[in-house]
């Protein structure tokens, strides 16, 4: 069928000059959320789309079942405060997740905080939460329609009371109360002209550290760290284990490289009274330092400084100098060391990422020797409860089939071995009805790349079945594992394949495949996912006409970039809160961070870098080739990846592809209201929103239900 779509303005008089390249911007209006054109542009497109997605044959059928499926408990491990456990749990169905409460793991539990009485509509998320050392008070940050903006207000743990306390413009934040319970530090943001409710694009800059006194005002609170000369430093603030250091960590963009400051909190007879005292342990910007755990003075940090599969090494505070550092475990020869944390005084548990699957194992701190592996089937921890005094912990596995796991280990018992501290059945989920392989496939320049499938088992390769393939690579982020109960009745509803291909660009392998898929070398991710489909389809698993493709965020970016440059290979694409302008990105709210992976268009030889790949600079003219069915999704809270991405590329795409008279499929967009990024987004929004998805998808590829 053909598309009529809504008539957008082009103003031809708007050109850019890159470095003597002229560029022409004709919907740059739409950078602006709140004019009228702009609201109006974005009620036409989505009428349009929701006229489109409520046609979708199997959209009733999917939201049910999912509604059905999704119903099940939700658990996070407990972690003990005081003399108490706290853990986070959800029914089912609740748009949030409820922090309850118990005096010992066997007692009965209680409601602690719930979010879901904040808003009817489930908007206000618990964005961070953290109980004194002593359980003395609860400070938790609430953000509202899926804005990064975060209000901190505070509890008294032992009656629930209110404190009249509020801290406001807080963003990217640490929330680290000191051991006395006194105060707590925090980061924040100055004050600007205009709003700053989660649909402002201007940038955020000069962001500071400050210490909050327990009963006094937000305008009382003392700054501690601010960087006037470095706009774009964030910070983060961690008081180590025994409460005697204040150890911040210090970034510029999203590169995992890192400033290690720390001040000795017992050498301030007068207390936090202003900008403390920073000692600069490390002082450049050329690996990652982060704090573990310390004796004394003698501090365990997990680097990747001449280690990109990162190892852990301790420093004395007293001989600083590198001469004097040492290793405590070496370098992988091939897994990556990720998350390290103590417990029972002792020990070290750390987690080893084997070919994109997790391998949790016990260490001497003293000694760096290995003690033993933990029990772990295929998949990955999503969940990890210790702290160095106490001598239990508690972990959580996840799979694609397995929703939560929670094992418990006393490492004060004879023969210490993890049990299963909980475990959730889903009814109507067979896991035996499905089957997880990992393959390594040649992306172009014959790198093996790793991808999961999951599927039906004994399905036949007559390349016949619908594909959802997935993608991210970017930000030194690893896609593992995970349970998500929409892919499932893909598969086992739809008939299709799930493909999560993990590709260069992310953690996956550590440093040096992250860095084989930035900046620069950022074809390598779009090569990589096209080389996926390829194989899908070489293997006989599939037809290009039958491969839907997703991601989101950088994946959006991922996915609108491979249909720009091979839209035969693909018969649906998905494209999520995507980055769609890459010569502007730096201009709007955080975008400045990203510059570390993508590069920086003020840049000569990096502007020639990013007008190659900019999905909404390098869509085909009116007689170019046809698209897959597109549906682009962004909200209009997203203050990390601003609405306005997504709005240019789909104005653009429509006016272009959408005119040519071989173009059949759709080319939508749905843009949320009171959403934003993704974090915190209620369940019946979650819910909604991968209903519109499959639906889409299942349409545009011609998919029944099957029962």
């Amino acid at each position: 069928m053909a598309f009529t779509y809504p008539e957008a303005r082009r103003d031809e008089n708007k050109v850019d000059d890159y470095h003597g390249v002229k560029i022409s911007d004709p919907y740059h209006w739409l950078e602006d959320p709140d004019c009228e054109e702009t609201q109006m542009f974005v009620a036409e497109q989505n009428k349009l789309t929701m006229a489109f997605l409520d046609q979708c044959a199997v959209r009733e059928s999917f939201q049910q079942r999912l509604t059905e499926l999704y119903n099940y408990p939700k658990y996070s491990c407990p972690y003990k405060r005081g003399d108490r456990y706290f853990y986070f749990h959800n029914e089912g169905l609740q748009n949030q997740d409820v922090l309850y409460v118990q005096d010992s793991l066997n007692s009965p539990a209680s409601v602690f905080f719930d979010p879901n009485a904040l808003s009817e509509d489930g908007t206000v998320a618990l964005k961070m939460g953290r109980l004194s050392e002593d359980c003395e008070y609860f400070a938790y940050g609430l953000s509202s329609a899926g804005s990064d903006w975060v209000t901190v207000r505070f509890l008294k743990a032992d009656d629930l009371s209110e404190l009249p306390d509020v801290l406001e413009r807080v963003k990217f934040s640490c929330l680290t109360w000191t051991h006395d319970a006194k105060g707590i530090f925090y980061n924040c943001y100055p004050r600007q002209d205009g709003k700053a409710d989660g649909t402002e694009t201007t940038t955020n800059l000069n962001q500071k550290l400050f210490y909050h006194v327990i009963g006094s005002s937000q305008s009382e609170d003392v700054l501690v760290a601010e960087f006037p000369d470095n706009p774009k430093w964030h910070s983060s603030l961690t008081v180590s284990d025994d409460g005697r250091y204040a150890v911040l960590s210090i970034t510029e963009g999203c590169e995992p490289v890192n400033r290690l400051w720390y001040c000795d909190l017992q050498q301030l007879p007068n207390g936090i009274t202003g900008v403390l005292p920073w000692v600069k342990l490390v002082d450049t910007f050329e690996a990652q330092f982060t704090y573990i755990t310390n004796e004394d003075s003698l501090f365990t940090l997990r680097t990747n400084l001449d280690a990109p599969r990162y190892r852990l090494i301790t420093i004395d505070l007293t001989k600083p100098e590198r001469t004097h550092w040492n290793t405590l475990i070496p370098q992988h020869e091939k897994d990556v060391l990720g998350f390290v944390e103590c417990v029972n005084q002792r020990h070290l548990l750390v987690n080893y990422v084997h070919d994109v699957k997790d391998i949790l194992q016990l260490y001497e701190l003293q000694t760096g020797k290995l003690i033993r592996d933990l029990p772990l089937d295929v998949g990955t921890v999503t969940g990890l409860s210790c702290k160095k005094k106490h001598h239990d912990f508690f972990y959580k596995f996840t799979s694609f089939t397995t929703p939560g796991i929670i094992y418990h280990c006393d490492l004060s018992a004879a023969d210490p071995e993890p049990t299963v501290f909980r475990q959730v059945e889903v009814k109507g989920i067979d896991t035996s009805d499905y089957q997880t392989t990992q393959v390594f496939y040649p992306s172009k320049d014959g790198t093996q790349i790793p991808m999961f499938l999951v599927h039906q088992r004994g399905i036949k390769k007559d390349g016949s079945h619908p594909v959802f393939l997935y993608g991210y690579g970017g930000f030194e982020h690893s896609i593992q594992p995970h349970y998500n109960t929409a892919y499932l009745l893909f598969i086992r509803h739809l008939g299709g394949i799930l493909a999560i291909a993990n590709i260069r660009g992310g953690g996956e392998y550590g440093q040096t495949w992250h860095k084989a898929g930035t900046l620069g070398n950022k074809q390598n991710c779009f090569d990589d996912f096209q080389s996926a489909a390829e194989y899908l389809i070489q293997q006989n698993f599939t037809s290009a006409s039958r491969i839907a493709i997703n991601g989101a965020s950088n994946g959006g970016l991922l996915v609108a970039a491979c249909v720009n440059q091979r839209p035969e290979l693909f018969g649906c694409a998905v494209m999520e809160v995507g980055v769609m302008d890459m010569l502007k990105f730096h201009k709007f709210t955080i975008g400045h961070a990203w510059t570390t992976d993508y590069g920086c268009s003020d840049d000569p030889e990096q502007f020639q870098w990013l007008i190659k790949y900019s999905p909404l600079h390098n869509l085909p003219q009116c007689n170019g080739p046809v698209f897959p069915a597109l549906l682009l999704l962004t909200a209009d809270h997203d203050d990390r990846v601003v609405p306005l991405h997504t709005l240019k590329y789909v104005a653009t795409v429509q006016h272009t592809v959408g005119r040519n008279p071989a173009q059949k499929q759709p080319l939508l967009v749905r843009v949320d209201t009171k959403s934003g990024h993704g974090a915190g987004k209620p369940t019946a929004k979650a819910i909604l929103e991968d209903t519109h998805i499959f639906s889409f998808i299942a349409h545009t590829l011609g998919l029944q239900w099957r029962d």
